[in-house]
């Protein structure tokens, strides 16, 4: 479970390595993000490189593809991870990264996030 001011690892190589949650997109009052949505981040930490365009303080939108809360399967199977973490996309739903670090959940298939299940070394 995201809420505002949670902090989440970032699971790609767009240059950013620390989010925190401003915002769940999707509903006006919703409390809790959940795996597959897409929330509003500010940028708290990053990688010191020269070529990445993202910085700190900057405003993105990231989608979560790993919760410590877990979530169960209509299968009856119950999946949990051991960090918070999301992937950077841009307005489309494309990830700004090249590489996926990291197991992520098959439900973002359903999701129409295939180029990070693509991208992915595991789906789970």
């Amino acid at each position: 479970m995201i809420q505002p001011q949670t902090h989440l690892n970032v699971a790609d190589n767009s240059g950013a390595q620390e989010l925190m949650c401003i915002r769940i997109i999707g509903a006006s009052n919703r409390r809790y993000a959940h795996i597959g949505d897409v929330i509003v981040a500010v940028i708290k930490k990053s990688i010191a490189n020269t070529n990445t365009p993202l910085e700190r303080a900057e405003v993105i939108r990231a989608v979560i593809v790993r919760t410590c809360k877990e979530f169960k399967r209509d299968n009856g199977i119950i999946i949990r991870y051991d960090d918070n973490a999301a992937v950077v996309i841009d307005q489309a739903g494309n990830p700004k990264g090249t590489r996926i670090f990291g197991a992520i959940a098959q439900e973002l298939r359903q999701l129409n996030f295939t180029k990070i299940v693509s991208l992915a070394p595991e789906v789970l």
